[in-house]
């Protein structure tokens, strides 16, 4: 049972990874890859409100398979982060590949602290 938590969050989260990254993207001529950004943050910050609500108690484990591995597993994603870091320093665009790391890991954490403390005040 608990893996079929784990393949219907997977299968809400990959979808919404896309929509978000071709929503994003779309919006910006730039070759940063502002699509997969914004889909590792938004994880990020839902992984992160979701683990203070199963710290505080106010989130069970079917909930955190379902929306921690599940859908936030499907919805960011490290391998093309850096798939697409590595071909911006192909495509020759180093700085926009060190910003990519530097602001993803950032901007990442934050979201992660900011979903906590939004949960902690919801919850605790």
């Amino acid at each position: 049972m608990r893996f079929l938590l784990v393949i219907l969050g997977g299968a809400v989260g990959a979808p919404l990874r896309y929509l978000i990254d071709r929503t994003v993207q779309a919006r910006h001529d730039t070759t940063f890859p502002w699509g997969t950004f914004a889909a590792n943050v938004t994880g990020s910050m839902i992984l992160g409100a979701l683990t203070g609500a199963v710290l505080a108690g106010a989130a069970a484990q079917s909930v955190q398979l379902l929306v921690g591995t599940g859908l936030c597993g499907a919805l960011t994603t490290y391998s093309t982060f850096s798939y697409e870091t590595l071909s911006l320093v192909e495509a020759g665009a180093r700085f926009f590949a060190v910003v990519n790391v530097l602001a993803s890991v950032v901007a990442g954490l934050g979201a992660v602290f900011i979903g906590l403390a939004f949960a902690q005040a919801a919850f605790g």
